[in-house]
């Protein structure tokens, strides 16, 4: 098993961000389900932002309109400060930040 590539981890952000914006597609931010599910996919964001971070520099420098900061910043949030998540703040970056993320997001050639 191959390690994997800036396109897998791109991948991964892609996947995630799809998932988590149609978990919220008219949920209540109550539903305990939604939320833990929506924050698995911050955290895989996270994840895959900060391998790309790492392993990735140059791709990171040429993609500014990325926040490639803030999204490990939210992984760190939901994964360390676990007791206090923002709901409001977790349904607005998945209806709001997500869609925009994806648009940001640059293709790579495999």
């Amino acid at each position: 098993m191959t390690a994997p590539g800036l396109s897998d981890y791109l991948d991964h952000v892609r996947q995630a961000a799809c998932e988590a914006i149609e978990f919220v597609q008219g949920m209540d931010k109550a539903d305990r389900r939604t939320q833990h599910a929506v924050i698995r996919c911050l955290t895989i964001i996270g994840e895959a932002a900060t391998k790309i971070m790492e392993a990735h520099a140059g791709f990171v420098e040429v993609h500014p309109e990325v926040p490639w900061l803030k999204i490990r910043g939210m992984r760190n949030r939901v994964v360390h400060g676990y007791l206090d998540i923002n709901l409001d703040t977790v349904w607005d970056t998945a209806l709001t930040d997500l869609p925009a993320l994806l648009a940001r997001l640059p293709a790579v050639e495999s």
